[in-house]
């Protein structure tokens, strides 16, 4: 299901800026169906999650593991998805979040001509995600 998402401010951010760290791509997680769904209808309306924050949350490369072990721990059947920024415009903005780090939100349906590649995450012993090791995706220290 796809919404559009409105643009804007959200309640506890604490700063916001232009400024786009040097990433060439970034990264966001959603279940299969979800990605299933959004492949037929063109664009990726965002989580249950995303609509209730209005917007779509993202990872940088450097934030991406952790964003997995903190928001989707133990959840089977999600993909990762693999996004040009570039392909975003203005709608993409870099906020502070977690720890003050800037993570990039986007307020507005992402396009599925925006995303580069999609990864199944499957889940190891101890419930936490594996990554393709392609991607070279670390935890930040």
């Amino acid at each position: 299901m796809c919404s559009n998402l409105p643009p804007g401010n959200m309640p506890g951010m604490t700063a916001e800026t232009d400024m786009k760290p040097n990433d060439s791509a970034i990264y966001h997680m959603c279940r299969r169906d979800e990605w299933s769904a959004a492949e037929q209808a063109g664009a990726y309306g965002g989580s249950s999650q995303d609509i209730a924050d209005g917007f779509i949350h993202f990872s940088g490369a450097d934030q991406v593991v952790q964003s997995a072990a903190k928001h989707r721990a133990g959840q089977a059947g999600i993909v990762l998805l693999r996004v040009d920024p570039r392909k975003l415009g203005d709608a993409l903005k870099w906020e502070e979040s977690r720890g003050g780090q800037l993570f990039p939100h986007l307020y507005g349906p992402l396009p599925v001509s925006a995303v580069m590649a999609v990864y199944d995450l499957p889940l190891d012993a101890t419930g936490r995600h594996q990554f393709p090791a392609e991607l070279n995706l670390q935890e930040a220290s």
